[in-house]
């Protein structure tokens, strides 16, 4: 849900100098996403963003093919004029099996300054609402053209 992070990250200070992104970009990523998938859970990732799109998100669009289509995950693009109405928790957030968050907490830089799990049933429900009707607004990678 942010606009920028990690600015630090070599793989997105390259891009953005115009060097090529390594291949592969992203593999304890793409290896974590596939061992899991083997195993039958679902990977799925909606992205909200701004449009136009940041250069970091520019750069995570560029390499969300490989790194995450490619592992099995489905992602989607929200952009912010669609999530209007939503109610969105305040921080990015991964959802495991309906019961866990793990919330990330991030500078306005968009440094990662913690994580934080929380198992309370009322706050997993909130969380798998907002990402419910995150997805149903998603456009899937594949016919996504940022602006």
């Amino acid at each position: 849900m942010r606009d920028a992070y990690t600015p630090d990250d070599p793989r997105f200070v390259d891009w953005l100098a115009g060097k090529p992104i390594p291949r592969p970009a992203n593999p304890a990523w793409s290896n974590l996403v596939r061992t899991h998938i083997a195993r039958g859970v679902r990977f799925r990732r909606a992205r909200v963003v701004s449009e136009p799109l940041a250069d970091y998100i520019r750069f995570e669009h560029a390499i969300t093919g490989e790194v995450n289509i490619s592992a099995g995950e489905d992602v989607r693009w929200v952009p912010r004029r669609r999530a209007s109405d939503l109610c969105l928790p305040g921080n990015d957030f991964w959802l495991f099996d309906d019961r866990v968050i793990r919330f990330s907490y991030f500078s306005g830089a968009g440094d990662i300054l913690e994580d934080e799990l929380v198992s309370d049933p009322v706050v997993a429900r909130m969380c798998a609402a907002a990402f419910e009707a995150a997805w149903a607004r998603g456009i899937p990678h594949a016919d996504y053209r940022p602006v």
